[in-house]
């Protein structure tokens, strides 16, 4: 079961180290927590019409979720598309009331982070979202596992690889502490002998991915929803 006494440690000792509270981003950023609502009331009028399987796998976060084509690359399996573009992690924690939880998914699969970074949070602040995502999907679903696919290595925010380094790591440490919550390394191997990002994987842009992309997050990631199943050994 998870440790929330070890989450809770976590989040008191970044409070300490000033990472919660009122947090600022820059003068010219707001973020205001109700800014995508009309997403969200799309997807729950898409819901009301056409009511999505329970117990199915959710994607969630932002536009490399929204991208991805889940009945083209998981064919075989129920799947719910819940991305929505531009997104931070916070937003998913602050919709998860909406978005995650009333679907009751077996596998939740994350990926969210990068517009975060890029928009001048730090790390720390990144994780504690990530922590109280967390805590919110499992409190509400015990038995729901969780997989954070970790931020990417893109071309056109490759400035922010140690801060993408950073995030990562402090997810891996704490996805052991609970064996419902995994890790599907997404990162490693987008990278080229040369340690870059390879280009290769990318659209125009240099930031979202392409086809060839997303066949290898597919083939990553396939495994782990299998073995999500079952308890983490």
């Amino acid at each position: 079961m998870l440790r929330f006494n070890f989450i809770r440690t976590i989040i008191a000792v970044l409070i300490l180290m000033g990472c919660l509270g009122r947090i600022s981003y820059g003068e010219e950023k707001e973020f205001k927590p109700d800014r995508y609502e009309k997403d969200i009331l799309a997807f729950e009028e898409k819901d009301r019409i056409d009511p999505p399987p329970q117990n199915a796998i959710l994607f969630v976060g932002s536009s490399s979720i929204r991208l991805w084509d889940l009945k083209k690359y998981f064919p075989h399996l129920k799947t719910i598309n819940r991305g929505f573009g531009g997104s931070h992690l916070s937003d998913s924690l602050f919709y998860a009331d909406r978005i995650v939880l009333p679907y009751k998914p077996k596998i939740v699969v994350l990926y969210a982070g990068d517009n975060d970074l890029n928009d001048g949070k730090t790390p720390n602040q990144v994780f504690v979202d990530y922590c109280n995502f967390v805590r919110k999907v499992l409190e509400a679903l015990p038995q729901t596992k969780i997989i954070y696919i970790p931020v990417k290595p893109s071309i056109k925010r490759w400035a922010l690889k140690d801060k993408i380094f950073q995030l990562n790591n402090l997810v891996i440490g704490f996805n052991r502490q609970d064996e419902r919550l995994f890790y599907a390394d997404i990162y490693t191997p987008m990278l080229g002998k040369d340690g870059n990002p390879r280009p290769e994987l990318f659209v125009e842009d240099n930031l979202h991915i392409n086809d060839e992309g997303y066949k290898l997050w597919t083939s990553i990631l396939q495994p782990y929803l299998v073995s999500a199943k079952e308890t983490k050994k």
